[in-house]
C-alpha cells in the first residue's frame, strides 16, 4: 500500500474516531443514554466508575486522542515526526481500549456498542500508523541548493 492510501485510510478512520467520541462526549455532558442496541449495555458501561479517569470522562480522553491523531496525519509534508506521533498516539489508544474493553468483559460485565466501535477504530488506525512508519519509507526531500 502506499503512503498516501494509508494517510488517507488513516484519516477517514480518525475522523470517524472524532465523530464517535464527540457523541460520547456529548451523551455524557448532556446527562443522557446513547442509542444502543444492547439492552442497556451502554448505559451501564457509561455510568460504571471506569467511565472517568481521575475526574474526566474517558469519551473526553478518546476524542483528544483522535484529534491528536487526526492532527499528526495532517501535518504538512508528514515526515518522520509527524508519522512517528501519529503511531504513538494511536498506539497509547488502542492500548487504553483494549484495557477498558477488559473492564467491559470482566468487570462491568457489559458491552457498550460505541465504545466497541471506538475500539475497532483505534485498532485500524495503530495499525496503520505503525505501517506508514515501518513499511512505507518518508518520500525524498528535494534537494535545496546551497547558498
Amino acid at each position: 500500500m502506499s503512503d498516501r492510501a494509508l494517510r488517507t485510510a488513516g484519516l477517514v478512520l480518525a475522523v470517524l474516531g472524532v465523530a464517535v467520541a464527540g457523541y460520547l462526549v456529548y451523551i455524557h455532558y448532556a446527562d443522557i443514554d446513547p442509542v444502543c442496541n444492547i439492552a442497556h449495555g451502554c448505559h451501564k458501561v457509561q455510568t460504571s466508575e471506569y467511565a472517568e479517569l481521575a475526574g474526566i470522562p474517558v469519551a473526553l480522553l478518546g476524542l483528544i486522542g483522535y484529534i491528536s491523531i487526526l492532527g499528526a496525519l495532517l501535518v504538512p509534508g508528514q515526515g518522520e515526526a509527524a508519522r512517528m506521533g501519529a503511531a504513538l498516539f494511536a498506539l497509547v489508544g488502542f492500548g487504553f481500549s483494549m484495557y477498558l474493553t477488559y473492564r467491559e468483559l470482566f468487570t462491568i460485565d457489559a458491552i457498550c456498542q460505541w465504545c466497541v466501535l471506538s475500539a475497532i477504530l483505534m485498532t485500524g488506525l495503530a495499525i496503520v500508523t505503525t505501517w506508514r512508519v515501518v513499511r512505507v519509507p518518508l518520500e525524498p526531500v528535494a534537494d535545496v541548493p546551497a547558498d
